[in-house]
């Protein structure tokens, strides 16, 4: 049967204090490691922290059916325990020193978006509990000398950088310099949104782009209208907006309303928002960055290769037309811990975070290898671009299932 998990039932299941939270005395319990996650079930960060949790739940299921992990000669089950930390950094902070000092787990996975993922660092060093993270992308984690962070995706000045290079690539193509290309941009007011527009203004200062607008907005984004009349009017020849679902899901709708027809548009989080089925034929021709994609090369032996996870998922949970790769890379996130475990042949934290630390493997997801700062730096972002409702590998050439179309169709009312 395939699981369903609604914000209304996780809510339910936190105010009634059950299955989420169930004490746990020790790190690992009879044959049993206690992993444990703060993570969004409730508040704007909702969609994607149910998300995260169904890829952390199905790498656990996953590895627990394949004979789970061998420490030391015996066999081990994952578990997770969870909290809720209701979209909000300071709840994170509050429920992993909970997972700590009540529960008494010392390992945990990580909380989704940079904004609570920066408050659960600074706990993380203090008790010296590793956490694999797969859901904070500010590079602004990984300049700060953590030690005990690890974060199994690209850091978010990679995001939009792809569509940076692809609008200067086509420019060219078409008798222009790349310097001639106007850009427009609108990025969210939060860690994650700011690094991303700080990677497309080093990606433009590269080919010489400059920025015909450049709007700061709001967080929990309910309005880019504004950007956008002003879009109309000076006619860029790229549009790059990032906030999350909520955002993407504005940016769609309102691109739609106003029949924006910018050649080229690129956001974030179009998958997590699911703008597909939400806004149509509307939203043929937008790029969107992922993590990754079911079409791609990557493979382990474990769950095959990226489309026998693509099945999979969608065999286990229902509703899902696309696989968002915030759960794909959450499910990468708990093959690194059973990985670090085996290494390590230990419990001990310290040993099981330089086995982390030391972590070269190859994945459904892609390459994993954590720098010194704990970032991963094996592996690329790519860029995928709605067609005919479809969300086809574009760039870079190296990954491309499918040409790009450009320049894009205004969408109609």
């Amino acid at each position: 049967m395939k699981a369903r998990l609604t914000t209304a039932v996780m809510a339910s299941a936190v105010a009634l204090g059950v299955a989420l939270a169930t004490p746990a005395s020790a790190k690992v319990e009879g044959d049993t490691i206690i992993l444990g996650s703060a993570i969004s079930f409730t508040g704007k960060y909702s969609t994607n922290g149910i998300h995260a949790k169904n890829g952390y739940d199905l790498g656990v299921k996953k590895i627990n059916e394949a004979g789970g992990v061998t420490v030391n000669g015996k066999k081990y089950k994952l578990k997770v325990q969870y909290y809720d930390d209701e979209s909000t950094p300071l709840r994170t902070a509050q429920l992993l020193e909970r997972l700590v000092n009540q529960d008494g787990v010392k390992y945990f996975l990580g909380p989704y978006s940079s904004a609570t993922t920066k408050a659960a660092a600074p706990i993380v060093e203090k008790y010296k509990v590793p956490m694999v993270e797969a859901e904070g992308a500010s590079r602004s984690l990984f300049n700060k000398g953590y030690k005990y962070l690890f974060a199994v995706l690209s850091t978010s000045e990679q995001y939009l950088a792809s569509s940076i290079a692809l609008a200067a690539e086509i420019a060219e193509k078409n008798g222009k310099k790349a310097s001639d290309v106007k850009v427009a941009m609108a990025f969210e007011n939060d860690p994650f949104s700011l690094d991303v527009r700080a990677g497309v203004l080093e990606d433009m200062e590269k080919y010489g782009m400059k920025a015909v607008i450049d709007d700061k907005m709001p967080r929990d984004l309910n309005d880019i209208s504004a950007t956008l009349t002003k879009v109309k009017a000076l006619k860029p020849d790229l549009l790059v907006l990032s906030g999350h679902s909520k955002g993407a899901a504005t940016a769609a709708r309102q691109i739609k309303e106003l029949q924006i027809d910018t050649p080229m548009i690129a956001m974030t989080h179009c998958e997590a928002a699911k703008i597909t089925s939400k806004f149509g034929e509307a939203t043929n021709d937008i790029l969107c960055p992922t993590q990754w994609a079911e079409t791609l090369s990557y493979k382990d032996d474990l769950f095959g290769t990226a489309a026998d996870y693509d099945k999979l998922f969608k065999a286990t949970y229902e509703g899902y037309k696309n696989v968002p790769y915030q759960s794909a890379q959450a499910t990468a996130a708990v093959q690194v811990w059973a990985d670090a475990f085996e290494r390590a042949g230990s419990f001990d934290t310290e040993k099981v975070r330089d086995a982390i630390a030391a972590t070269d493997m190859q994945t459904f997801y892609g390459a994993i290898k954590f720098s010194e700062a704990g970032n991963n730096i094996a592996k690329p972002m790519v860029l995928r671009q709605i067609q005919n409702g479809q969300y086809n590998v574009v760039a870079p050439s190296k990954w491309a299932s499918h040409p790009v179309n450009w320049p894009r169709k205004a969408p109609s009312n």
